[in-house]
């Protein structure tokens, strides 16, 4: 299609608003709030004598793969991977994806006739990303699009290269009808938070919080990953509300852990002054830690 055939490289941002990440292994690819991070950057590569189709490229060389490993035994959805063949001819179909326009989104179809798909939900299916043919969720297979290069062409008079620009668009939107770029370069996605890009949240407009989802015993699993967005409310249960839409989850109790003893206890009537950072675990109310909560408040 049109966009891609004049991108070099883009980011593609899924409906829980994170971006297809390559993950450090330079094997398995993910999803992440960092838009800012070479791993998010996929290169485009049009497939000759194919038109309709492409290839993604990460940073570390290898191409979007859509292979034939199950992501999990006895379930639908298959492993998407990095993958680089020796030599790029029909026998690596795998890695072609039909780019399909869907409103001012886009779907990513293999040469099999299923779909790249960003899933949600509790691990392990967070941050995962697999390639299927949904029945429900349809709204997970549809990818927002970011040009971060243009693509140039020597017959151009004047050739020009915009780096790390996202696509004018409205929220939750791949990209407008009629595209426009920015001459800036700060290329800050929304919701990266990274010191380098310009255009990080001020203290005044809203409150930084780290957060964490906690087990059915309230620890912290090894390797678990801490995210990160901005707040603009002033009450807990707004606070509620939001890490609720963050994290997927519904009837969620906020906790802040004791620097003391490393316990947690639940936030119940207001939060911090001064639009402090904050850094909270997010527990299930139906978790087994929740019963020591009440004897964690009583009064001595």
């Amino acid at each position: 299609m049109e966009l891609f055939r004049r991108a070099k490289a883009v980011r593609l941002r899924s409906h829980n608003d994170k971006y297809l990440l390559a993950e450090e292994d330079e094997e398995r690819v993910c999803q992440g709030r960092n838009g800012s991070t070479r791993r998010a950057r996929w290169e485009v590569e049009l497939v000759e004598d194919e038109q309709s189709l492409v290839r993604l490229k990460s940073c570390y060389g290898k191409y979007l793969s859509a292979s034939n490993e199950p992501f999990l035994l006895g379930l639908t959805g298959c492993k998407v991977l990095q993958f680089a063949p020796r030599h790029l001819d029909f026998s690596h179909s795998s890695l072609e994806w039909e780019p399909i326009l869907d409103g001012l989104q886009v779907k990513l179809k293999t040469r099999r006739g299923n779909f790249l798909r960003a899933n949600g939900g509790l691990p392990p299916w967070r941050n995962s990303v697999t390639h299927d043919i949904p029945h429900v969720h349809h709204d997970w297979i549809l990818w927002n699009v970011d040009i971060v290069e243009i693509r140039t062409y020597s017959s151009a008079p004047s050739p020009a290269v915009v780096e790390d620009e996202s696509v004018a668009s409205p929220p939750k939107s791949g990209f407008s009808k009629q595209e426009s770029f920015s001459s800036s370069s700060s290329g800050s996605p929304r919701k990266s938070f990274s010191s380098s890009t310009n255009d990080s949240p001020s203290k005044s407009d809203c409150r930084i919080i780290h957060y964490v989802v906690a087990n059915n015993e309230g620890f912290v699993e090894k390797g678990a990953e801490e995210f990160t967005f901005c707040f603009k409310g002033n009450s807990v249960e707004e606070l509620k509300q939001n890490l609720e839409e963050e994290t997927e989850l519904h009837d969620i109790i906020i906790c802040t852990r004791s620097p003391i003893n490393g316990k947690l206890y639940p936030l119940r009537l207001h939060l911090p002054p001064n639009k402090t950072t904050m850094n909270v675990v997010v527990v299930l109310a139906s978790s087994r830690v929740t019963k020591t909560f009440v004897k964690q408040e009583d009064p001595l």
